[in-house]
């Protein structure tokens, strides 16, 4: 499998919360090669050890962080995932932008969920402009960049009539936001559906 079938399919399963230890490598130097359900599995396909500590720690601070979560405790949710951000990855590895996206992600969500609607929209503009592809992880980035604007409408709406306008510009960003988010799936899709 190449790198940019992993990145494409096999991170799609990854989610950070997904058991990964099965996972192939992200090896570029392999010739690309049709998908095969009874390839006997290569030495190579193995994910070297410093990548399945870093994806098995980035695993358990986020299954921390929806534990924390689901008692309440977003302070702590919060940090748990900022934890991800901090973790270091082999040098190249494809995986540590998918892991850093999803976590920019969550932080962003559990960012605007305290209030802190501006401080999540750094954290996403951040996560965007390190990315190095298109990936799932990149259009979640948007899908969330998307319901930020809308939360920031939500919070002009409150303001009064004065505020109307702005409002109106960032449901017009959301819309925005969801289209290149849409946009990125459906080339995912169609390179998948090539692949087959």
């Amino acid at each position: 499998m190449t790198s940019k079938q992993f990145s494409t399919v096999g991170l799609l399963v990854l989610g950070i919360a997904i058991g990964i230890t099965g996972l192939p490598a992200c090896s570029s130097e392999r010739e690309p090669s049709a998908p095969s359900q009874t390839r006997v599995a290569d030495p190579s396909d193995v994910i070297d050890e410093e990548l399945m500590i870093a994806l098995a720690q980035a695993k358990n601070f986020h299954r921390k962080a929806k534990v924390y979560m689901s008692d309440g405790n977003l302070v702590a949710a919060t940090t748990s995932v900022r934890q991800i951000l901090s973790l270091r990855f082999p040098t190249g590895a494809p995986e540590a932008e998918d892991v850093r996206a999803d976590a920019r992600a969550l932080l962003a969500k559990l960012l605007v969920s305290q209030g802190q609607i501006e401080e999540a929209m750094r954290t996403v503009q951040e996560g965007l402009a390190q990315s190095q592809r298109e990936s799932f992880f990149v259009a979640n980035l948007h899908t969330v960049q998307g319901e930020i604007h809308e939360a920031r409408a939500a919070q002009l709406d409150t303001e009064g009539e004065a505020s109307k306008a702005k409002a109106a510009d960032e449901r017009r960003a959301a819309i925005t936001a969801y289209d290149r988010s849409i946009e990125i799936n459906v080339k995912l899709q169609k390179q998948l559906m090539e692949q087959r």
